[in-house]
Parts: structure tokens; sequence; C-alpha cells
């Protein structure tokens, strides 16, 4: 059986024993994923009742695909759950997948559970070990978190694998990475880490081998780029307003450009989420620590352009309805920050909604898979999954997550539900001229009507 040299150790290739530590979002697709490859898999997490859940098949947020493949691989032996951290004690390869969510009190990074990971693990884990951060972190966190690592247990070591999933897609991306990206310091800590992907490395992923600092800064600056291109076709939207155009036939237009490219630009309410708006802040907040801040100085108006956008939908809903929104039916069609996910943290939909709630609306809000979610965070709102029930009576309806089900609506079948026939599309994805053609008045932001 092939071995791989490793810090004067040798490790069975074909036996790795993997454990993921953190079975939240990133950590439950990514175990239940590396045991489809064939490895043996234990997920731990300090939490019971989650471990209780994932240990039975069901995952605890919605993700299309992956309770399936859960399913699957708990019932095939390679794929178990634990609260036990002794129990990972044997494997070979420790994949850190821990939140990091952003301070109450600033813009950074609260680095608590990668931390707290680290340190917990680090006693326990047999020498020649490797321990892989995939949560997305500070520069310079994990030259910080290998010095410790080396302290406890010197015969281990550390490297950063950053993950890029998209939510709705996370396990598709994780079987089918478009590249891998491993921060290390030695050639056996890469050795190890081609015998987990050597599947992807088969099928032609790009494999970048990169310092840890830069291993890194991969994630945060794909997600800041990916920031600034939606908020740049929000600010021509804005530009487009006063001055009479169309973002959509614009967005067309540059798009065609190679250079550019006509992913993302979409105008419309901006994004949200869990990763996306604190990844950009922690990354001010580290440019500032770093000395560096004015690099990053278009971040604050990137931000700013993101939040302006859902202002501009609520002033267009005073515009269109009544300056006073006391008693007023708003029907809110979408819940999540985006389709195909039942994720509410930062959403720009549930955000709108609860400012109109606020001014003394009557909000109704219908979403296929964040219903539940968003009353545990927002139990003020009133939330249904009868779409009917939501559209009934509505006095203005707001398209503000692009669900397949908005998508198909019939404008004729739903105007027979309204008390007002008026539409924000605050995603530009409905059929604007077969919605006029029904009889409704329509607004989307970057269009000439919504001035």
């Amino acid at each position: 059986m092939p071995t791989v040299p490793f810090r004067g150790t040798t490790i069975s290739a074909m036996a790795l024993k993997i454990s993921v530590i953190g079975t939240g979002y990133l950590g439950a697709t990514h175990a239940a994923c590396i045991s489809s490859l064939g490895f043996e898999v234990i997920g731990i997490d300090t939490d019971a009742s989650k471990i209780a859940a994932l240990s039975q098949g069901k995952v605890p947020f919605y993700e299309p695909e992956l309770e399936d493949l859960l399913s699957q691989e708990i019932a095939s032996g390679r794929l178990t759950f634990s609260t036990d951290f002794e129990a990972i004690k044997d494997a070979d390869v420790h994949f850190i997948c821990v939140g990091t969510p952003q301070v109450k009190d600033g813009l950074a990074a609260d680095m608590t559970y990668v931390r707290g990971a680290l340190e917990a693990i680090a006693p326990i884990i047999k020498a020649g070990s490797l321990v892989v951060g995939k949560s997305t972190v500070p520069v310079g966190t994990a030259a910080a978190l290998r010095t410790r690592l080396l302290e406890i247990n010197p015969k281990t070591d550390l490297a950063w694998n950053p993950e890029f999933l998209r939510e709705g897609f996370a396990v598709d991306d994780t079987l089918h990475p478009n590249r891998l990206v491993v921060g290390v310091t030695n050639d056996g800590a890469e050795n190890i880490l081609k015998e987990v992907y050597a599947k992807n490395l088969i099928d032609g992923v790009p494999w970048v081998r990169a310092d840890l600092p830069t291993s890194e800064l991969v994630k945060v600056a794909a997600n800041s780029f990916l920031a600034t291109k939606i908020s740049f076709i929000n600010a021509m939207a804005e530009i487009c307003e006063a001055a009479g155009g169309d973002v959509t036939v614009l967005a067309k237009a540059i798009g065609y450009d190679p250079r550019i490219g006509n992913r993302f630009l979409q105008a419309g309410i901006g994004f949200g989420g869990g990763c996306l708006p604190k990844d950009i802040r922690a990354f001010m907040a580290r440019a500032q620590e770093l000395g560096a801040h004015q690099a990053l100085e278009f971040l604050r108006e990137i931000d700013s352009i993101n939040l302006r956008a859902r202002q501009r939908v609520i002033d267009l809903v005073r515009k269109d309805l009544s300056e006073d929104l006391v008693g007023k039916k708003v029907a809110v069609l979408g819940a999540a920050f985006k389709p195909d996910s039942d994720d509410v943290r930062d959403s720009p939909a549930l955000d709108i909604a609860v400012q109109i709630h606020a001014a003394g609306a009557n909000v109704v809000v219908h979403d296929p898979k964040a219903t539940g979610p968003a009353a545990k965070r927002f139990p003020a709102l009133t939330f249904t999954e009868d779409l009917n029930e939501c559209l009934k009576g509505a006095e203005i309806v707001l398209h503000l997550t692009e669900w397949k089900i908005y998508r198909e609506l019939d404008p004729v079948a739903v105007k027979g539900l309204v008390k007002s026939a008026i539409l924000i599309d605050g995603r530009n994805m409905l059929d604007r001229s077969a919605w006029q053609a029904a009889g409704w008045h329509v607004r989307a932001l970057g269009r000439a009507d919504s001035r």
C-alpha cells in the first residue's frame, strides 16, 4: 500500500481517516462529501442536538442534495458524528470548519470558535496528523495557529484550504470544485492534501499551492471582487434611474465584453447571507490592523451601495403606495438571502420586510424554505407557507428572492388575489412585459419607470 512521507512519519495514503471539526453548513457538507469519496469521516461538534440530528441523517438547514447524500454516507458506515473529541484522536487529517461571525462591536471576524477548535484538538491528535483550516479567517491567522499547534504538539502540522461554497450548490461545489487552493509550508502537507483530493486531481481540477497568508487572502479577495461586481451594477442602476436609462440593457451590453462577463450583473437589492457581507467587513478590519486600510477603502462604498439598494425599494413602496404605510398590506415574496437556501442571515429581503413592518405596514412574508428560520429571527413579522394567503388582499407585492416559484407566477391569476396590482421586482427577474400586459404597475431598480 503506497505511503506518503510526512514530518518523519508515514501515513497510508489509501486509508486516511478524516475528522471534521464543526458541523454547521460548511462542516456538515464537507463531511458528507469527503465520506462519499471513500474516506472514513467523523464529524465533531459541541452542539449535542445538532449531532443527534445529523446522526439520524437530518440536516438542520436546507441545502439541495445534502440530506440524501448524508443519509447515504451514514448508511455506508463511513460517516459518523460525535460530541466526544476523543473520537478523533486516531484521525490523520482534521478539517476545521467552524464559524467566524462578525464581532458584535465592530467589523472584525470573531475567532473564538477557530481558536477553541484548535485548542481542543491539539493535545489529543496523533503524531504525523495534519490540521487543515477551511474557515474564512483574517490573514495571518493560519500562521499563528500553526505556531500554537506546534507548541502543543510538535509532531503535527497545519495547512489552510479555503472553501468556495455557494449556498444552493454546496454539494456540487465540494465534489466538483472549480479550483483547489492549499496553503502549506512543506511538501509533506501538500502530499497529504493531494491524497484527500485525489479524485479531483484525476478529474483535472486546477491545484493552486500557496503560502499560508496567500491561501487566506484568496477567499476574501474572491468575495470582495464578487461584492464589487454586484455593487457596481447596482450603482449603475442608480445612475440609470436618474438619467432615464435601463440597467438591464446596460448590463447586457457590457456583459458581452469578455473582460467583464455577464455573470453577477443583475441589478437588484444586493447581496446578503452569512459570508459575503461579514467577510468584506472583516477584510477591511484586518487591512486596518495591517496598516493597509487605504487599499480597501473602496469596500466601504461597496458595502454602502449594497445597503442603499434596500432603502431604494422602501422608497419605491412609499412612492407607489403611500408615505403612510400604517395598516397597508404588503406581500413579500422571499425571506432567504438567495433562492435554494433557507439562510436568512443578513438577508436583504428580510431586512426590507422588517423595515416596512416597523413603519406600520401589515407585512406578510412567503418563502418556500425559509419561513421557519426567518420567524425565529423576526417573530413579529407574519409568515405563511401559503402563497395565495400571502398575496390575498395585498396592496403592493414585493419580489425580493428570485425563487423559481415566483418567476413562474401567472400575473393574471395573481391580479385576481391582490387588492392593488402594484409590483416591485427587487431582483429584475420577472417578465415585466407580461406583468404589465396583465394590468400591473411594475417597478424595478435601475429602469426608467423606477424614478
